[in-house]
């Protein structure tokens, strides 16, 4: 795709591969592309490194750590990332709560929670879905009733991510409840640590501890936390997922599990030579390669018409998220097929494709990834509420 930058940004797409391949630890680097990171150190580690060069949160204004960059500069970031295997800043912070508060926090809320949100001294937790309310997150029941200069906040989340590790959780809370249900609801940020939070794992099948459900008895929240104005959080929450939608589609991760797998099937033989040269698998490969050109092509076309620093969400960021989160699947379900019983047992050692980092001692868990990618059509708004919003937002249908 080289050639649809200009100049200037194919110099800065060789900046950033250069600064990810010589300031981030290769044993991070290396951890991250067996998907063995499992703590949060290495998370941490990372993200200090980034944001002390200034790299952590470049979608963020200028005076809260991030850069005057384009929409392209911020792809060709996120991307050259994702094909050196760095760990991403955490989403939690980077591209959900810190955009929120940014936009619309006060000053104070700002200047208390924004640097170390970015350095991840914070580690925050995201606490939107319920039992009773996921897709139709509108329906949440967590109730933040106001007492004096408190909140008291009473309810469950679940589907919390790495919420083992957080130290504070950025809630949706329902704070009228005698209004239409979207226009009831308020940000709230809680200290994990208070009197009355409880977490509690969520054991997953392919054996991780990723999710969490979170329990709230009572908890007592100083109003000072709440984010920008009461009842307004449903307009909050709206612009945070259109952050979270973008960089969902992984072009970079994708790219490089498709080289990977690329090579398992020229290693896989059979009566024609390899797997790759079976019409019906090479049908499927070429397949799954020119939707992903097509989506990154995608990317490129919406973010060359996007305005820097734009306060809207944009609709068409559930293109890629669909586009994105189907790919994402499809080539997982390539690698168990091309791996085949095996995969129960599957451990992959290996030298790195041209153009990746290295892992020479690597490890991918065929069957463990393909479970965990189950989510990915769903998290972040499901496949079905993203058709939703395109035939709303963009068809107009």
């Amino acid at each position: 795709m080289d050639q649809l930058y200009s100049k200037e940004e194919r110099e800065f797409a060789e900046q950033m591969r250069e600064f990810y391949r010589t300031k981030i630890p290769k044993e991070i680097r290396e951890m991250n592309a067996r998907g063995e990171i499992n703590g949060k150190e290495p998370i941490v580690t990372t993200q200090k490194i980034l944001n002390e060069h200034g790299y952590a949160v470049p979608n963020w204004p200028v005076e809260w750590g991030g850069q005057d960059w384009t929409p392209v500069q911020r792809h060709i970031w996120l991307q050259e990332m994702e094909l050196a295997n760095v760990p991403q800043p955490l989403a939690f912070n980077a591209s959900m709560v810190g955009p929120v508060i940014a936009q619309f926090g006060s000053q104070e809320i700002k200047e208390r929670f924004l640097p170390k949100t970015a350095n991840l001294d914070i580690w925050w937790s995201q606490g939107f879905s319920e039992p009773d309310a996921g897709s139709d997150l509108a329906g949440l029941k967590t109730t933040a009733v106001r007492d004096g200069d408190k909140y008291i906040v009473n309810g469950q989340k679940t589907w919390t991510t790495l919420g083992q590790y957080g130290d504070w959780i950025f809630m949706l809370v329902r704070t009228n409840p005698d209004v239409k249900k979207q226009l009831g609801i308020s940000f709230l940020l809680i200290d994990m640590k208070s009197p009355g939070v409880t977490v509690r794992p969520i054991q997953l099948i392919d054996g991780g501890h990723e999710v969490n459900e979170v329990f709230f008895d009572n908890v007592e929240v100083p109003v000072e936390n709440l984010v920008g104005e009461e009842n307004a959080g449903w307009s909050y929450a709206k612009f945070l997922l259109g952050n979270e939608r973008t960089g969902i589609a992984r072009v970079g991760t994708s790219k490089t599990r498709i080289a990977r797998l690329k090579q398992y099937a020229a290693n896989t033989r059979t009566k024609r030579g390899t797997l790759l040269d079976e019409p019906l698998f090479a049908e499927r490969l070429t397949k799954v390669e020119v939707e992903l050109q097509a989506l990154e092509m995608t990317q490129l076309r919406i973010l060359s018409t996007q305005a820097a620093g734009a306060d809207k969400p944009d609709p068409r960021s559930s293109v890629l998220k669909l586009v994105g989160s189907r790919l994402q699947q499809n080539i997982t379900e390539l690698l168990v097929d091309v791996v085949g019983p095996d995969a129960l047992y599957f451990r992959d050692s290996y030298d790195a494709p041209d153009g990746f980092s290295a892992v020479p001692e690597g490890a991918v868990d065929a069957l463990p990834t393909y479970f965990n990618f189950r989510k990915v059509t769903i998290y972040g708004g499901s496949s079905e509420v993203q058709r939703g919003i395109i035939s709303k937002a963009i068809l107009g249908l």
